[in-house]
């Protein structure tokens, strides 16, 4: 990583909490490609990283429009969009709730795309503990669970 700016020369500090949100990053982009291409040599031909990564965000029962916004700091208008495209998909149903509220539920192919999500993300973790060792994998989870209450309790200060 460039540790100079080119149009002023300021010097940039290194930073290891940079390297390793981009780590992070990079972890969560390769392991929702890997989930992504498994899944569509499965036959999921839509189980794309979007859509693997708006999937993942709901609750295996009922969801709220305007919940998954907040969770997700997008807009209602835009989870709606998202909601009908993964209706047409089949992955989801909206179901009259509360006053104009929907619930969003999974369908039956919806639940079966995040059984086999989860299935191979348990074979994935059985390939990183045989490959690093299974004391490394929680290691690691731990470690980037204490960054996470660490930077949220700066953010609360």
């Amino acid at each position: 990583m460039s540790t100079t700016l080119t149009t002023t020369q300021l010097p940039m500090i290194e930073s290891k909490t940079l390297q390793l949100a981009f780590a992070a990053a990079r972890t969560q982009e390769v392991i929702t490609q890997y989930l992504s291409t498994s899944l569509t040599k499965q036959g999921y031909i839509s189980a794309t990283p979007a859509t693997l990564s708006f999937l993942s965000t709901l609750e295996c029962g009922e969801n709220c429009g305007s919940e998954i916004a907040r969770n997700l700091g997008v807009s209602r208008q835009q989870v709606a969009k998202t909601v009908r495209q993964f209706c047409q998909l089949g992955y989801l149903r909206q179901v009259n709730s509360i006053g104009k509220q929907k619930e969003i539920i999974f369908t039956k192919s919806g639940e079966q795309l995040m059984f086999d999500s989860r299935l191979l993300l348990a074979e994935l973790d059985k390939i990183i503990s045989e490959k690093l060792g299974n004391a490394t994998l929680e290691a690691t989870e731990n470690g980037l669970s204490k960054i996470q209450s660490v930077v949220a309790q700066l953010d609360t200060t």
